[in-house]
C-alpha cells in the first residue's frame, strides 16, 4: 500500500514551522510496512490544495492530510476534500454540541467560527477529536481514501494511532499485504558523507538488484554523518534478518576504509557511548573545559543517571584559572603540553578516574601563534596521560561544537584502546 502526506499551512512553506508531522508519520508508516514515496507541502489556496490532493490520488492508494480544519478563514481543508469528492459540506449537530462542551468545560463561550469544524463533507467519517475541538475525517475517493487530521502534532498523533493505522492496516491485510519495513541507523564521525559513500560503494552496487535493503546517507551537521540502512521483509523476523545481515557487511567495509568511526546506532548519541564505556569499568569522568566553556558537560548530563559517573567539571576559561586552580605551568596554553596537565589537573581535582580537558582557539583570531580551529585534547587515565590535536573548521560557535563532539570522540577511541 502506498501512502501519499500533504502537510496544509503557508507558514509550513514560509519556514515559519517545522514539519515534524510529516516526519514522525512517515516513521510510523514505514514501521508497519507501509510505503510512503511522496510528501507535499502546500499554501493555504483552495486551488492549489485541491491540485495536491488530486495529485496524491494519481499516484497513491492512501492519502494522510494535516492541517488546516481550524476555525479560521484560511482553514479550507474541508472544503477541497468535498471538492475533491465531488459532494457538500454537511453540518453535523452532535460535533456542534461537542465542540461546544469542549469550551464550556474551560469556562468559555465558542465562537460562531468554531462552528466551520463540525462540517463534514457528505459520505465521510468522523474521528473523534479527544484533546481538541476539530474532529479528523476519514474520506473515501472510490477505491482510495484520504484522511484529514489537525495540524497540531498531539492531537495527529493521536489520531493517527486511534484510528487511522487501524484502517490502514485493514486494508493491507485485506489486500494481501503483510510486509515489513525496519530502518536502522548508523551514527559515525570522523568521515565525510562521499568518502562514506565510496567506501560502502559495492554494497550500493549489489543492491541495485535488490530492492528488499536501501542504503542512504545523512549528513547531521555536528553529529557526524549517518548511514540508514532499511529492509523490507515478509514479516517482522525476516526483515530483522536483512537488517542484521546488511548491517554487518556495512559496519564491515566503514571499518576497513576508516577504522572505528561507528560510534552508536540509532538514537545513541556520543555522550551515551562514553556513559557506556564508563559504566562497564565503574570509572568516572572529570572535565576541564577552556574554549568549549561547558559544552561537553552540558551534553554528558543529557545521559540519564550522569550523576554515576560524572564527577563534574572546571570551566578554565582564563589562563590564570588554568595555571592557579589546574597546576598547569605558566606559559602559552594552547599546545599539547598545557592540554595534558589540564587533565592531570582536573583529575586530581575532581578526584575521578579519568579526565578530558579541552584547550585552543576558537577564533576569529589566533593565540599563542596558533590559528583558529587550533584544538588540543588532553587525556587523563589511569594507566598514562596523553593528548591529541585537532583541526576544527568553521566560524566560533562551529569551532566550539566540533571541538565538544570531536573531544569525546578522541575520549571513546582511548577508552577501546584499552579494551
Amino acid at each position: 500500500m502506498r501512502v501519499e502526506i500533504v502537510a496544509v499551512g503557508t507558514e509550513l512553506l514560509l519556514g515559519q514551522i517545522a514539519d515534524t508531522n510529516s516526519q514522525w508519520l512517515g516513521e510510523r508508516l514505514a514501521a508497519h510496512g507501509i510505503t510512503s514515496h511522496f510528501h507535499q507541502h502546500v499554501g493555504d489556496n483552495h486551488e492549489r490544495i485541491v491540485s495536491a490532493f488530486r495529485t496524491a490520488l494519481e499516484r497513491s492508494d492512501a492519502v494522510i492530510v494535516c492541517g488546516g480544519l481550524g476555525p479560521t478563514q484560511d482553514d479550507i481543508t474541508r472544503a477541497a476534500l468535498a471538492e475533491v469528492m465531488g459532494v457538500g459540506l454537511v453540518r453535523h449537530d452532535e460535533l456542534v454540541e461537542r465542540i461546544r462542551s469542549f469550551f464550556e468545560a474551560r469556562g468559555r463561550t465558542m465562537s460562531q467560527n468554531n462552528l466551520l469544524q463540525a462540517d463534514v463533507p457528505m459520505g465521510a467519517s468522523v474521528i473523534e477529536q479527544v484533546r481538541g475541538t476539530a474532529p479528523g475525517l476519514i474520506c473515501p475517493v472510490g477505491t482510495q481514501v484520504m484522511y484529514a487530521v489537525p495540524g497540531v502534532p498531539y492531537e495527529m498523533s493521536d489520531m493517527f494511532e486511534r484510528a487511522i493505522l487501524p484502517d490502514l492496516v485493514a486494508r493491507q491485510r485485506a489486500a494481501g499485504e503483510t510486509a515489513v519495513i525496519v530502518s536502522r541507523v548508523l551514527r559515525t564521525w570522523g568521515a565525510s558523507e562521499s568518502g562514506l559513500a565510496e567506501a560502502v560503494a559495492e554494497r550500493f552496487d549489489a543492491l541495485i538488484t535488490s530492492p528488499r535493503v536501501t542504503i542512504a546517507f545523512l549528513a547531521s551537521g555536528i553529529e557526524g554523518i549517518k548511514v540508514r540502512i532499511t529492509a523490507r521483509g515478509d514479516d517482522r523476523e525476516h526483515a530483522l534478518a536483512l537488517l542484521d545481515e546488511e548491517e554487518q557487511l556495512v559496519r564491515a567495509l566503514i571499518a576497513s576504509a576508516f577504522g572505528d568511526i561507528v560510534f552508536g546506532v540509532d538514537d545513541e548519541t556520543m555522550e551515551f557511548a562514553i556513559a557506556q564505556r564508563l559504566i562497564a569499568r565503574g570509572w568516572t569522568l572529570g572535565l576541564a573545559e577552556s574554549l568549549t566553556g561547558g559544552l561537553i558537560a552540558s551534553r554528558l548530563v543529557n545521559v540519564a543517571g550522569a550523576s554515576q559517573w560524572f564527577r563534574g567539571g572546571v570551566v578554565s576559561y582564563a589562563s590564570d584559572v588554568k595555571f592557579e586552580l589546574l597546576k598547569v605551568t605558566p606559559g602559552p596554553v594552547v599546545s599539547g603540553s598545557a592540554a595534558e596537565e589540564m587533565a592531570r589537573g582536573a583529575r586530581e581535582l575532581l578526584r575521578c578516574d579519568v579526565a578530558l580537558a579541552v584547550t585552543g582557539v576558537a577564533g576569529p583570531d589566533g593565540q599563542d601563534d596558533q590559528p583558529a580551529g587550533t584544538v588540543f585534547v588532553g587525556l587523563a587515565l589511569p594507566d598514562q596521560v596523553s593528548h591529541v590535536q585537532l583541526r576544527v573548521p568553521g566560524d566560533r560557535a562551529r569551532v566550539r561544537a566540533f571541538s565538544a563532539i570531536g573531544a569525546l570522540d578522541a575520549l571513546r577511541r582511548e577508552l577501546d584502546r584499552l579494551e
